[in-house]
């Protein structure tokens, strides 16, 4: 029977979380970025 390897499913854990931490501060500057953009924008003239 094989053993089961914790070390390669902690491993696999900490790589999905730190991909899931970097999905979201991309998130978070793209939104900033956005919203910066948006108070940014000259008021249009009349």
């Amino acid at each position: 029977m094989a053993r089961v390897n914790y070390q390669f499913e902690k491993r696999k854990r900490d790589l999905e979380k730190k991909q899931k931490q970097e999905a979201k501060r991309q998130r978070k500057v793209e939104r900033k970025k956005q919203q910066d953009a948006e108070t940014s924008a000259p008021p249009p003239s009349i």
